[in-house]
């Protein structure tokens, strides 16, 4: 049984270091408490072969796809990935599926997009018919999805082990555990800049949501949680930004965190904010570590 604890980070951070930094780094992380690792997949490494490096760097932490887009490869290359991975690190591996967003997939893949509950349910049915003749992993392979919507989440429960939502708020977090029930893994993106002073927070928050806004599958979602044009026109409101990144120093990130696992999360995966995409929070992770282990 894959066990996640209760925080992790999700970063870009670490595709922008050299192996052997990231191996390190990993290390590090893993010994300031932090349960998961989730590596998304965009234009920076293969999210598998980066969680090969990092699981073999340490001993406990898990590693997560946070997500691995099902149009970046084949059912039958997922799923040997999969398995292998969850085979080599038994209980160590979540895999994190979901359908991307039309600019990426159309613009960088040069796949058509299609309705996105309809692809994932072929993907599932692909996947879960997929041949693999390799070693069988010693326990049941576990898989999320990146479900935001109440049939993506529904879809989540019927056939993956749980949902890893992204850019979303604890009140999206409790409306999730109702359609997931009791039992599925729900393990929410949290957002989160590390100062106090509101001006500038804000300014980081707005430009950590500036690619959202321009994505529908975030804006439809956004709408179902009550925010308007107004908000969503970019940059985005003070409201908006308030409410998805967490900001301010540790102890008040700590409490949204815990917001999250009041309204019915396992596991909040904490993306630290920093002016530049891909820039190492180090010194704020390790900053976060104590507040958030309390």
């Amino acid at each position: 049984m894959v066990d996640i604890g209760r925080v992790g980070v999700w970063t870009f951070a670490l595709d922008r270091q050299p192996a052997s930094r990231a191996w390190e780094l990993a290390a590090e992380l893993e010994e300031l408490g932090y349960g998961a690792i989730w590596l998304p997949e965009a234009v920076g490494r293969d999210p598998f072969v980066h969680a090969v490096l990092l699981l073999s760097a340490t001993h406990r932490v898990t590693v997560g796809t946070g997500i691995a887009s099902i149009y970046g490869r084949s059912a039958m290359a997922m799923n040997s990935a999969w398995q292998s991975l969850s085979e080599a690190f038994p209980g160590r591996f979540v895999m994190g599926l979901g359908v991307s967003h039309a600019p990426m997939v159309e613009g960088l893949l040069h796949e058509t997009y299609r309705a996105p509950l309809t692809a994932m349910r072929e993907f599932l049915d692909a996947l879960d018919n997929a041949m693999f003749a390799g070693a069988a992993p010693p326990e049941p392979p576990r898989r999320v999805l990146a479900a935001l919507g109440p049939k993506m989440l529904a879809l989540a429960k019927e056939r993956a082990g749980g949902a890893h939502p992204y850019n979303v708020t604890p009140e999206h977090t409790a409306q999730a555990r109702e359609i997931l029930g009791p039992g599925p893994l729900l393990a929410p993106e949290q957002a989160v800049v590390l100062e106090t002073d509101p001006a500038e927070a804000r300014r980081l928050a707005r430009l950590h949501l500036q690619i959202y806004l321009g994505l529908p599958n975030y804006t439809n979602n956004l709408r179902r949680l009550g925010f308007d044009d107004d908000d969503l026109t970019p940059p985005g409101s003070d409201r908006l930004a308030d409410a998805i990144v967490a900001w301010g120093d540790a102890d008040t990130i700590a409490t949204r965190v815990r917001a999250h696992h009041d309204a019915g999360a396992d596991h909040v995966a904490v993306q630290v904010v920093m002016p530049e995409l891909g820039e190492l929070p180090l010194e704020q992770w390790r900053e976060l570590a104590p507040a958030l282990r309390g």
